[in-house]
């Protein structure tokens, strides 16, 4: 086991980052915090250290639990690290990948302008969830 890494090495090796370079990008880019500061890639990782991640809309808090040098498969890279984001927020990032269908039934032609309202109607309820807090 290490006692040295790099938090860019961390981040490739328990599969938060398909490639190392994409997580050093990630933490020039600003998208890798400890206690809401910025680090930098060649940042030293130590057990017990808790990151805030950001991917495209995902954002993962995890707290470090074994240090890894190389890249293993799922089922232990799970092991080196304990994710500690909350329910709902896991919960509304799965949720962008279950939006409703809005199909109609082939041959019935062009909607009206009251099937056209409802549909805005649906969606906007549906796409807007944030506007309502």
């Amino acid at each position: 086991m290490a006692e040295k890494l790099r938090i860019d090495k961390y981040l490739w090796s328990i599969r938060l980052f398909k490639t190392r370079s994409l997580a050093t990008d990630a933490c020039r880019a600003g998208r890798v915090k400890k206690d809401g500061t910025n680090i930098k890639a060649s940042y030293e990782v130590k057990v017990g250290e808790i990151f805030q991640v950001s991917k495209s809309v995902e954002k993962k808090i995890i707290k470090v639990v074994e240090l890894l040098t190389t890249r293993v498969d799922a089922k232990k890279a799970i092991l080196a690290y304990q994710d500690l984001t909350p329910p709902e927020e896991t919960a509304k990032y799965k949720s962008m990948f279950h939006s409703p269908l809005l199909l109609r039934d082939r041959g019935t032609g062009r909607p009206t302008k009251k099937d056209r309202r409802e549909i805005d109607d649906l969606s906007d309820r549906f796409f807007n969830v944030e506007e309502e807090d």
